[in-house]
């Protein structure tokens, strides 16, 4: 999409425009932050900014960014931090408040504190009117901002989905805790799977109708029970494993 590598068939259309014909004019409207930031180990981190702001044609809010994310920006690239050369390349990649941002793991080697800053700044640019598209191996981050999901398996889309329709799938975690002895046996029921085992109770994790699980369920004496709906890590495992 930021025309790096060139496909062997098809195309890419961007903001309408044609991403290997328009590349130029395109990426002074995106905003792009690697899966490994590159900087210049000379340069102090205002320089790169500056570098950028030029690239940008004058492009604003690098101070206010600098401040949020709490960034000194007078040292030089080569004695940044992990996190201090994230923080860096989330300033670069916000300046100018870009139309599109392309983010590969975007909170990459940052403290909680600064993950929720900057997860505050990527929740303020989409509300302003910028489409994010960002990869991450993080789903709890994923759940947290993001308002579509594609899944990704072998190179090929198996999932692509508004985040609440994919988390409102029938997919249940229930705890089980029993008053007595139970057979772990009587839950071998089509759509459930024992995920894990109790002292005193069992882990189920249920994909379509619930019903079943719960009439067996009503065959003993529980002590306690839990369902929840499938968070997006296990509803991301039910496609890796099952698929």
């Amino acid at each position: 999409m930021m025309d790096f590598i060139r496909p062997d068939q098809g195309r890419i259309y961007i903001l309408g425009m044609d991403s290997r014909k328009k590349a130029v004019a395109l990426k002074s409207k995106i905003g792009y932050l690697p899966g490994v930031v590159r900087l210049y180990d000379k340069w102090t981190g205002q320089e790169h900014i500056d570098f950028v702001q030029r690239l940008k044609n004058g492009g604003n809010g690098a101070e206010r960014l600098v401040g949020y994310l709490d960034f000194d920006p007078g040292i030089k690239a080569r004695h940044l931090s992990l996190g201090n050369r994230q923080k860096l390349g989330l300033i670069l990649a916000l300046i100018g408040k870009p139309e599109v941002l392309f983010l590969d793991e975007p909170t990459l080697g940052l403290d909680p504190l600064l993950q929720s800053a900057a997860y505050d700044l990527l929740t303020e640019a989409n509300a302003s009117g910028t489409t994010i598209f960002m990869s991450s191996h993080n789903l709890a981050e994923v759940e947290r901002i993001c308002h579509r999901v594609g899944i990704i398996k072998e190179g090929k889309m198996v999932a692509d989905e508004g985040i609440m329709k994919l988390k409102k799938k029938r997919m249940y975690k229930v705890t089980a805790s029993f008053a007595d002895k139970f057979d772990q046996n009587t839950f071998a029921i089509e759509g459930a799977h024992i995920a894990g085992k109790l002292s005193d109770g069992l882990i189920l994790d249920v994909t379509g109708d619930i019903n079943p699980v719960i009439r067996k369920l009503g065959g003993y004496e529980l002590k306690d029970l839990k369902i929840e709906h499938a968070s997006l890590t296990d509803i991301f495992m039910e496609f890796y494993e099952k698929r």
